[in-house]
């Protein structure tokens, strides 16, 4: 038995068929329920089962809630809800978290005094480290200093030979090689070497050979030349002043004897 159209109640053949929406339409009767347009199944779009064209389509709109005074109490019902679950929350799981510490007088009391703890801690590391070595470890370097130029000194029967002898080789000094107070700021040499020399550590030798400088930051003497305020850098290399000329810098330990 054949169904009837849902738009004109008429009995609705096979051949003019439309199945849509739950309903049975005649092809022409199938069109959008505002402009009239035809559609297919291809452009119909279905609003309480009736066809629209994308045009005509209802779009649905939000209702506003009015502020009556059962809907702010209401509101203000949930808000409190939401404020009590979450207080629940953070008690249960404060301590398995990280706790959080008030900050009463107290507590800054002891932060306040642990920072200048801190800070007098750091200035005294400080000036320890600027000012050089202190007297005690003066007097250490000075007795090393004592022990290394006693290992350099040469013989008695080859301090009294002639300077006309041949002079010992230039042990030559690498830049990366230097030590001691040659890697030192200029503030913390100045204050090592008042330190040094307060303790009786600088030394006085005596050239016994002629030594032309290699090098900018080294001294040229004669044989016989006093050398004042040595210090001992390495085992081949010496710091002093030229008491004849006044120039200060390196000069090789093998040219000088101790006085």
């Amino acid at each position: 038995m054949n169904p009837n159209c849902a738009r004109c109640g008429k009995i609705v053949y096979p051949t003019e068929k439309v199945n849509c929406l739950d309903k049975f339409w005649h092809k022409a009767c199938f069109h959008c329920e505002t402009c009239k347009m035809t559609l297919n199944m291809k452009n119909y779009k279905g609003y309480e089962k009736k066809p629209y064209c994308n045009a005509h389509y209802p779009k649905q709109s939000f209702t506003m809630v009015a502020d009556t005074p059962e809907n702010l109490r209401l509101k203000q019902q949930s808000e409190l809800q939401s404020q009590i679950r979450y207080k629940e929350e953070f008690e249960k799981n404060k301590g398995k978290g990280f706790s959080v510490v008030a900050d009463t007088p107290e507590l800054q009391r002891i932060k306040k005094t642990q920072d200048q703890i801190s800070n007098i801690k750091y200035h005294e590391e400080f000036e320890r480290s600027r000012m050089g070595p202190s007297p005690s470890e003066g007097a250490e370097m000075e007795r090393r200093n004592s022990q290394e130029s006693t290992n350099y000194r040469r013989p008695t029967e080859q301090q009294q030979q002639p300077s006309h002898h041949v002079q010992p080789s230039n042990p030559g000094r690498a830049q990366g090689s230097r030590t001691g107070w040659q890697l030192c700021s200029a503030p913390a040499l100045s204050a090592a070497r008042a330190l040094y020399s307060l303790a009786g550590g600088f030394k006085r030798f005596r050239a016994v050979y002629d030594y032309n400088a290699a090098d900018e930051d080294e001294v040229s003497f004669q044989d016989g030349d006093t050398i004042i305020n040595v210090q001992q850098i390495d085992d081949g290399w010496m710091y002093g002043t030229v008491e004849r000329t006044g120039d200060t810098g390196m000069l090789p330990a093998n040219y000088v004897e101790a006085i």
